[in-house]
């Protein structure tokens, strides 16, 4: 089974904020393979089904980012995932908006969620998705995260967040190195 897991705030507050791309990213694959979030387990909301022949379980962890790991660590345990079959989408200050970088490991870069997540899955061996958010004053990250997109921001957004889509598809049918040749 392949495990993709949204980072992001659960609550209307922070639905659209920037922090919360993972989750956008999660709800809109999901809905283009008509797939619902229809159980919670473990604290996350969870939508499944088969992908081109592949058991897929999309997560949206339901407890603050910060504790992101919480509800990841025991998906991953009780499911009996393989870190290369788990991909974790989020938000990163340190790539221009819009853009995005696959990867196939790699450590926190200084994101809470995936901290927390690789301490309790036990490695940072596994597929990542980054989405950048940019960083436009270095002074104020916590305002700029949990504020939304805006206008052409939004627009922008859209079409990354189709290119997500597209490349965690690739990941799913072709692994990590496919998805990034054809999306970094």
């Amino acid at each position: 089974m392949k495990m993709i897991v949204g980072l992001g705030n659960p609550g209307g507050r922070y639905a659209q904020s920037r922090h919360n791309v993972g989750f956008l990213v999660a709800d809109r694959f999901a809905r283009a393979h008509d797939l619902g979030w229809r159980r919670k387990r473990f604290n996350a909301e969870l939508a499944e089904g088969n992908i081109d022949s592949v058991r897929v379980m999309i997560a949206k962890p339901q407890t603050f980012m910060n504790l992101s790991g919480d509800a990841v660590g025991k998906l991953f345990a009780f499911y009996k995932i393989d870190p290369n079959d788990l991909l974790v989408v989020y938000d990163d200050l340190d790539l221009p908006l819009g853009k995005m970088r696959l990867r196939p490991k790699g450590g926190a870069g200084g994101h809470h969620g995936m901290e927390s997540i690789i301490s309790r899955v036990g490695t940072s061996d596994f597929p990542r998705l980054r989405v950048g958010i940019g960083r436009p004053n270095p002074d104020a990250d916590i305002e700029h995260v949990l504020s939304n997109f805006e206008g052409d921001e939004r627009v922008l957004m859209d079409e990354t967040f189709a290119l997500a889509i597209e490349a965690i598809q690739v990941w799913v049918g072709e692994g990590i190195e496919k998805a990034m040749n054809a999306y970094n």
